[in-house]
């Protein structure tokens, strides 16, 4: 099969395209022949070696994909066979023609999904949907998505607006950026800073952050009082190690900050709100937002365009 590997982490250059073995299966594994690959925020952190640090030399990147079951291990269901899945690979394994997945990482695709929107939305809207709870988003509340325009941003943007949020900002680096994500249900749109609208000084009751980096603490300033900032993704690297001064500097007024992950969520609940949300984005509920469908030999590309700041939505690669 053909695969893209990371034969030098940095620069998207040192990703490279390579002939090997269909990956053997253990046991509780299935074999899913792809038919689109997700290409996410954290396939870049790692390629850049941003918080990758002990990656292999020759990974696959890539952890979701969408296809059809072509074998299954001993203890896996033998029923998948033939079936049309999404799957998670883990940290790795996805940039390939045929992905192995553990049977409890693989979600059916409801009819009128197709497999390029399953890894649009899969992982995403599972981590926005998620995270927003995490954070205790409530009706009437108002929140603010940092990377608004990335695939998670875009989804916690629809569903907070969904679950009645009164004011929904999100960063842009654009106005054409900043009027497609008000089409998507945000009220406001502020720079990358945090500033461009009046809103920014009212403070807000929620900030979900996928962007990370060493403007975390401007950015914990808009937080109101007995406000929640969630930290979803790191694609700018870590905050400084001294952020929490923040928090402290304003004690009274009861601001707190989590880091929010799906791994902390029990599997079978995970998959319940996928395959809820698989549902809704086959009935036109939830948007699929496709910023591109590249080659999978052209991965380096869609790299190159994610570093530039250019992406709106998520790329997806197709074999062939």
């Amino acid at each position: 099969m053909k695969a893209v590997v990371i034969d030098r982490y940095g620069d998207p250059a040192g990703m490279t395209v390579v002939e090997r073995e269909e990956p053997g299966l253990e046991a509780a594994q299935v074999l899913v022949r792809t038919e689109a690959i997700g290409v996410g925020g954290v396939d870049a952190v790692i390629r850049r070696g941003t918080v990758g640090l002990g990656f292999p030399q020759g990974m696959v990147p890539g952890s979701e994909v969408a296809g059809t079951v072509v074998a299954v291990g001993a203890d896996a269901d033998p029923a998948l066979v033939g079936r049309r899945v999404w799957a998670f690979t883990g940290t790795s394994g996805g940039y390939a023609e045929y992905a192995a997945a553990y049977e409890e990482d693989v979600s059916p695709l409801p009819d009128g999904l197709s497999a390029v929107d399953a890894v649009t939305v899969g992982s995403a809207a599972t981590v926005a949907h998620c995270a927003l709870a995490h954070a205790h988003l409530t009706a009437g509340e108002s929140l603010l998505v940092r990377g608004g325009a990335g695939s998670i941003g875009i989804a916690a943007i629809e569903l907070a607006a969904r679950a009645g949020a009164s004011v929904i900002a999100a960063t842009a680096s654009s106005a054409e950026r900043a009027h497609r994500l008000r089409g998507l249900g945000a009220t406001h749109t502020l720079d990358r800073s945090g500033r461009g609208d009046d809103i920014a000084a009212a403070g807000f009751d929620v900030i979900v952050d996928i962007v990370g980096g060493p403007d975390v603490p401007s950015f914990l300033e808009l937080l109101r009082p007995n406000g929640r900032y969630i930290l979803v993704g790191a694609v700018a690297g870590y905050p400084p190690p001294d952020f929490g001064m923040v928090l402290l500097r304003s004690f009274r007024q009861s601001r707190s900050v989590a880091t929010f992950s799906l791994d902390s969520i029990p599997k079978p609940e995970r998959n319940r709100v996928r395959e809820e949300l698989f549902g809704q984005a086959a009935r036109g509920e939830i948007s699929a937002v496709v910023h591109g469908v590249l080659p999978l030999g052209e991965a380096a590309e869609a790299h190159r365009s994610m570093d530039a700041g250019g992406v709106f939505g998520r790329y997806v690669l197709v074999p062939g």
